[in-house]
């Protein structure tokens, strides 16, 4: 079967299945391309996703296995808990260290077929939260590709395409209808002769998310050295620059953009005081139990006001935890 002279990834989180049903049901069924799609999913809920799409395109649509070779005209979806990704015309399946908290990543697809295919990928960001996809498709347009985005006015959650607008030189921002005639529109030209693929830091990113060896990789040398612990594995995290696009890695792998970064630490931080709490709470009970049982009363009288203290010291923290202004919602 002919290879494909264009390959199309798609990236999509909250409000994604409405947004892929929409562009997938505008897409022409005939052009030479290829499409790979990651949408955020849990690691434990089987994706329903291609059958979702086979209602509403007459391209074949699949959940592919590790190292399927692309076909021309055809959809393939991520699975859950698996990274999705491309490597010499085959696709990969693997369980690499999670980009921005999530698994499959929508970064990890969009670098890899960057360093691929270059100038022939075309990247799509649909709807949804945070900022995944952004430094991806800014690796894309890096190496000669097209950037699409859903216009956040569109989208069920704008922040993921106002995050990719505002950091990349992205090349048209429309509806889902409108992306998809101008995906139409790309793959019906000729696709540029030669691409030349990446051997640098992007290859080297790739084969982390494919064998998660990061630090024998050099992943330390991908950036200077940041003030900030990976929230996963509390290693070191080295901090890389792409223009506008700002982004960090620890050095087993585990990748963070400044907002997903900066939500997995306010999840520590809730999960850390309210371990506290608990901590606190099982001491006044413990102290308590143990004040009923000792013979002496000075004694008895002493761990009750030890249980009465630790009791007064639950309250702070309980007022810090259920602060709004602490963990505001990010956007």
């Amino acid at each position: 079967m002919k290879a494909p002279q264009w390959i199309v990834v798609v990236g999509a989180s909250a409000g994604g299945v409405e947004s892929l049903r929409q562009l997938f049901g505008a897409l022409r069924a005939d052009s030479d391309a290829v499409f790979l799609v990651v949408l955020h999913i849990p690691a434990h809920s089987p994706s329903q996703l291609d059958r979702v799409l086979s209602t509403v395109t007459a391209m074949p649509v699949s959940s592919p296995k590790d190292n399927e070779p692309l076909k021309r005209g055809h959809v393939y979806v991520g699975s859950a808990d698996l990274h999705l990704l491309v490597e010499d015309g085959v696709i990969r399946q693997t369980r690499g260290p999670k980009e921005c908290r999530a698994r499959p990543a929508i970064d990890v697809l969009f670098r890899s077929a960057a360093a691929i295919y270059g100038p022939r990928t075309i990247g799509v960001v649909l709807s949804g939260m945070l900022d995944d996809g952004t430094a991806g498709l800014w690796t894309i347009k890096d190496r000669g590709g097209k950037a699409l985005v859903q216009d956040p006015k569109e989208a069920m959650h704008a922040p993921m395409p106002e995050s990719a607008i505002q950091h990349v030189e992205v090349d048209r921002v429309a509806r889902c209808a409108e992306l998809a005639a101008e995906i139409g529109e790309i793959t019906s030209g000729p696709a540029p002769a030669t691409v030349e693929r990446d051997g640098g830091r992007i290859a080297v990113e790739n084969r982390i998310a494919s064998e998660g060896n990061a630090l024998q990789l050099g992943v330390m040398d991908m950036g200077k050295v940041s003030q900030y612990t990976c929230p996963d594995c509390h290693g070191v995290l080295v901090q890389i620059e792409e223009g506008p696009v700002v982004r960090f890695r620890c050095h087993t792998g585990h990748a963070f953009s400044l907002q997903t970064l900066l939500a997995e630490l306010s999840d520590s931080i809730d999960k850390g005081l309210w371990d506290a709490i608990r901590s606190i709470e099982e001491r006044v009970l413990l102290l308590r139990q143990t004040s009923e049982l000792v013979p002496e009363p000075r004694d008895a009288a002493s761990l009750r006001k030890l249980a009465e203290d630790a009791e007064a010291s639950i309250k702070p923290l309980k007022e810090l935890v259920l602060d709004v202004r602490l963990f505001g919602r990010q956007r």
